[in-house]
């Protein structure tokens, strides 16, 4: 009895290492969302603006892993691109605040200027649907800046 026990303990055991595993594959992390950032700018850099805002806003484009995807800002913060939520397309981030009040959009803005940096607010995650805190990577592409963020599962 005592060898059966420990066998299923063990089984249990390597069961929810997997399963924790198989959890952490689903979620970009931080360098998996500056490297997502800084690809994006080389296909600005390589293919325009125009082809940059299409790609970027499509929902099945090569920008979009897992719960990672890229955001297009111009300079002063109006939304060129987002492949999840076309609504916010065409509307200035500049006063854009989280669901706790804090200022996001103006802080990314303000990021972007500086060349790059990272960001912290809270955003709906599109692949759970829940209210997640985010960190995003913004980056410099000249007159625009791209925004990928990794959620805190």
């Amino acid at each position: 009895m005592l060898k059966f026990f420990k066998t299923l303990c063990l089984s249990l055991m390597v069961g929810l290492f997997a399963a924790n595993i198989a959890h952490a594959d689903q979620f970009g992390t931080r360098d998996e969302a500056k490297a997502l950032a800084e690809k994006a700018v080389a296909f600005i850099k390589a293919e325009g603006k125009d082809k940059a805002i299409a790609e970027f806003g499509n929902p099945q484009g090569k920008f979009i892993d897992r719960d990672l995807y890229i955001v297009l800002y111009a300079a002063d913060g109006m939304r060129l691109a987002h492949p999840h939520n076309p609504k916010l397309v065409g509307k200035s981030a500049a006063e854009a605040k989280d669901f706790d009040g804090k200022p996001y959009g103006q802080e990314l803005i303000d990021t972007a200027k500086k060349g790059s940096g990272w960001v912290d607010y809270k955003f709906t995650d599109p692949t759970t649907k829940k209210l997640e805190d985010k960190s995003a990577y913004v980056l410099s592409a000249g007159d625009l800046f791209v925004v990928c963020g990794v959620y805190k599962h």
